[in-house]
């Protein structure tokens, strides 16, 4: 939700005179568990009037008994994140609009994925039937046109995880987090398939304080078109 607020003042102006400009391009918002993705996608949904998809989450047939036996149900989940991933790509590149996305395709594959095979909780032939289908479908597709990274430490992950409650979450282990918070890191630091904003998220509160999402946009409009 946006603070009403806020529809006055500053950050309400800045994103409305440059939304015109992003016309037709796909923006990803990218982060751990507790992160902020799907709150700080929903603000700059609102803020510069762009389509928003959001992961599947309240309606993921698999989540739940993903979250108490993950061993049976992680190439189920894997394969339907990753099908659901697709097929939003496709349409948001169907579309003249501007779309800003809750998580990437490329997290799938190369952070959640491999963390399960490595613990174990994937087994091998899984795992490398699901990165063939990876390949297949990213070769099908154009990486976004901007990724938004927020980087949180696993205190953040832990006490954002808490706050909002959501029943199947609150068996993530402080090591799971951990491991994925790793390979989010190997990820970015080898990321090549686009421009990319690293935000910290340790720092920022999206909800509670404007300033930091009009820093936020201040960034994206740097990134986009080199203003600020």
């Amino acid at each position: 939700m946006i603070p009403p607020s806020w529809k006055g003042n500053n950050v309400y102006f800045r994103a409305s005179l440059y939304s015109l400009k992003l016309a037709g391009m796909h923006i990803a918002v990218a982060g751990n568990i507790g992160s902020g993705k799907t709150t700080l996608t929903r603000i700059l949904g609102k803020q510069f009037g762009w389509d928003t998809h959001f992961e599947d989450v309240d309606d993921n047939p698999y989540l739940n008994d993903f979250y108490s036996d993950m061993q049976r149900w992680s190439f189920n989940l894997q394969v339907y994140f990753l099908n659901s991933r697709f097929s939003q790509i496709l349409d948001i590149r169907k579309s003249d609009k501007t779309v800003i996305q809750d998580r990437t395709i490329y997290e799938d594959a190369y952070i959640f994925a491999p963390n399960l095979h490595s613990m174990g909780l994937m087994v091998t032939r899984d795992f490398e039937n699901y990165y063939t289908l990876f390949n297949l479908m990213v070769s099908l597709i154009q990486p976004p046109d901007l990724t938004i990274y927020l980087r949180a430490s696993v205190p953040t992950l832990v006490n954002q995880i808490q706050r909002r409650g959501r029943k199947y979450e609150s068996s993530i282990r402080l090591d799971y987090l951990k491991r994925l918070n790793e390979r989010y890191e190997s990820w970015i630091e080898t990321y090549k398939d686009g421009k990319l904003l690293i935000i910290d998220a340790d720092s920022m509160d999206f909800l509670g304080n404007p300033e930091d999402v009009s820093s936020v946009i201040d960034k994206i409009n740097a990134e986009l078109h080199g203003l600020f």
